[in-house]
């Protein structure tokens, strides 16, 4: 029996503002239900849990820090003269949604 349901599914789909047909309300069930089966299948390798976490692919890797220096930044008058419009400090932009 799967762990996911329809009503489940659209919830999600309701929280994310979009809304889903029926059709793709159950591809979304089949593909939860193979992530399920495949983190299952994860879970079921002996002694999963004793395997030390990577943060790389590879076993060379070596990341070097930058010195960190603090410069002083562009003024913002000089940002804001590249703006068309602007409000105070602000650039005011084309309104996009409804």
């Amino acid at each position: 029996m799967s762990k996911f349901t329809k009503e489940m599914v659209d919830d999600y789909a309701e929280k994310l503002l979009i809304k889903l047909t029926d059709e793709e309300n159950k591809m979304v069930l089949e593909e939860f239900d193979y992530i399920d089966e495949t983190i299952n299948l994860i879970n079921n390798i002996p002694n999963i849990n004793e395997v030390e976490p990577m943060t790389h692919t590879l076993d060379d890797f070596s990341c070097s820090l930058r010195e960190d220096v603090a410069t002083t930044s562009v003024p913002i008058e000089d940002l804001l003269s590249n703006a068309d419009y602007t409000d105070g400090r602000e650039i005011e932009v084309v309104k996009v949604v409804g």
